[in-house]
């Protein structure tokens, strides 16, 4: 019998945090959630409750047992009988179905659903994030929609009947991939599946959209996890040793007052470059940063073909010097208009986009005031309220720009990472085609596109190599813009939007409407602060790359 156990989670993300989780057990128990892990938890299970709701209701008329729903607040070994004695009963639709830990094998996990299907049990996860989105219309010369080579299989959320959706392409996740295999496996040695051929087993997820359930095929996926789980459970257990190396995930574990320092102390160089980087400098023999900042010659051979060799050396040199931002041109750029406009949005999740901050600068007038406006809805997400504010954002952004062209002036609306505005600007228009001042998809389309639509992310990209990221509140300070709000973040404004308009039944908090606004406000501020610096003082501040490189004759 084996001492290890191991969660899905277990199974994906930071193997050196796994080992540090299961040698020191008791840090792991009583160690708080961060704000952050705390949030994401909230969603998930507001979400959830969403799903369990939906489908208690599309069973409502049908005989008492057909969905049973394990009580989440029961203990383990309650919950496990609850869900034996349902799949006994052969009861259709299992909710919060929690399987018997296996400690000979080292397993454990439990399914949002278990759904019967012939004599056994298909395993449903559900998940707060996208596991799908709509294919693009693919037809053929004559008109008629071609459908083949899509293999995305789906079923409806009332009842399982998978079949090849052409409307559909899946997102697949490795987490979720993994988690379905962990219980499929757990299922097969309770003699609850479905079948014993791996041919014949499928598995399902309901993403944030839960209007439908991806179906996996499990055959090819069990063959990764018993691979994943022999190595994990070896590490778990203590016969691979582990080393810290900074990845994507470090910046939300809890180890990293760990892990950073010993890092730091090393000099490791994945502290300056990303996971596929590091890993191919490693294997190269660049295993320190000062290595990395003296280097000369070709890039190794794994080196990834999107990201520039020269930049992962200046980033080294970078850390070395602490050199805030590196000049890639002589001259930075970035487009200038007479009319200018910066734009920075606010949504809630997947919820929705409540707020539309905007910022009107005339350079051709320098007494016409520089406005900060808001176009927002304080009514809690989802609401169709979402869509009147977002109408009335529209009509005067385009006032402003007709204006501008009947004015034989020049206009340009900016935002810091156009990838979150676009996806609201076309939502918007996609989903409230009613509401007051509302545009055609098209015409959101044709000014996504147009040169009056200028992205500073982008832009911040082609000047410069930023050691430190390229976020707005990395790179804003550089240009020295500070935010009034010392706890400013994406992040933070989550729980203040929670608290602004109520959601779980809390009073409305009007201080956290007004901490918003403030917020957004210093966003836009802070986007045109940034571009006219890059237009101005940047090439005198910012030292050229050709000068941080010099640092390799020392």
């Amino acid at each position: 019998m084996t001492a290890v156990v191991l969660h899905p989670r277990d199974l994906a993300g930071c193997e050196h945090r796994l080992s540090l989780d299961q040698s020191h057990p008791d840090l792991v128990r009583a160690r708080p959630d961060t704000p952050e892990a705390r949030r994401r938890k909230d969603a998930a299970a507001d979400h959830r409750a969403g799903v369990r709701e939906m489908v208690r209701g599309l069973h409502s008329d049908q005989p008492a047992g057909t969905v049973v729903l394990i009580d989440p607040d029961a203990d383990h070994a309650t919950r496990v009988a609850a869900t034996l004695a349902a799949c006994a009963d052969a009861a259709d639709w299992i909710w919060n179905a929690t399987l018997p830990t296996d400690r000979d094998h080292g397993r454990r996990g439990h399914a949002e659903l278990l759904i019967r299907d012939g004599g056994g049990y298909v395993p449903v996860i559900v998940v707060n994030h996208r596991v799908s989105y709509r294919a693009k219309p693919d037809r053929r010369p004559n008109g008629v929609l071609n459908t083949a080579g899509n293999g995305t299989l789906t079923s409806p959320v009332w009842t399982w009947a998978p079949t090849p959706d052409p409307t559909r392409n899946g997102r697949n996740q490795r987490r979720d991939q993994l988690r379905l295999a962990q219980l499929t496996v757990m299922l097969l040695d309770l003699r609850l599946a479905t079948s014993d051929v791996p041919e014949e087993l499928r598995a399902g997820v309901i993403g944030l959209d839960a209007d439908c359930i991806v179906v996996h095929e499990m055959a090819a996926l069990l063959e990764d996890y018993r691979a994943v789980f022999d190595r994990r459970m070896a590490i778990a257990q203590g016969h691979i040793a582990t080393t810290p190396r900074r990845i994507g995930e470090c910046r939300g574990c809890p180890w990293w007052t760990r892990c950073g320092p010993e890092l730091e102390e090393r000099r490791d160089v994945s502290l300056v470059v990303g996971g596929n980087q590091s890993a191919a400098l490693f294997d190269a023999g660049i295993t320190t940063i000062d290595q990395l900042a003296h280097y000369r010659g070709d890039a190794p051979d794994d080196w990834p073909g999107n990201v520039r060799f020269d930049d992962a050396v200046l980033n080294a040199i970078a850390w070395l010097t602490d050199t805030p931002l590196i000049r890639r041109l002589a001259e930075p750029h970035v487009a200038r208009a007479d009319i200018e406009v910066d734009v920075d949005m606010e949504s809630y999740g997947e919820h929705g986009a409540y707020m539309w901050g905007t910022l009107l600068t005339d350079n051709t007038d320098p007494s016409r005031e520089v406005r900060y406006r808001a176009f927002v809805t304080w009514q809690p997400l989802p609401t169709p309220d979402e869509g009147r504010s977002f109408g009335e954002f529209w009509t005067w952004l385009n006032e402003e720009r007709a204006a501008a062209h009947a004015a034989g002036k020049t206009f340009a609306a900016y935002c810091y990472s156009q990838q979150a505005e676009n996806r609201w600007l076309l939502s918007s228009a996609t989903r409230f085609p009613d509401a007051a001042g509302m545009p055609a998809r098209a015409e959101v389309e044709a000014f996504i596109a147009s040169d009056e639509w200028v992205d500073i992310y982008e832009a911040v990209g082609r000047n410069f190599v930023c050691p430190n990221g390229k976020g707005l509140k990395r790179v804003a300070p550089v240009a020295g813009f500070t935010w009034r709000d010392a706890e400013a973040s994406g992040e933070a404004s989550m729980d203040w939007y929670r608290e602004a308009v109520g959601l779980g039944g809390s009073t409305p908090d009007l201080t956290q409407r007004q901490r918003l606004l403030e917020y957004n406000e210093d966003d836009v501020r802070a986007t045109k602060v940034l571009r006219e610096w890059i237009d101005g003082r940047a090439k005198d501040e910012v030292p050229h790359e050709d000068q941080v490189l010099e640092f390799r004759n020392r």
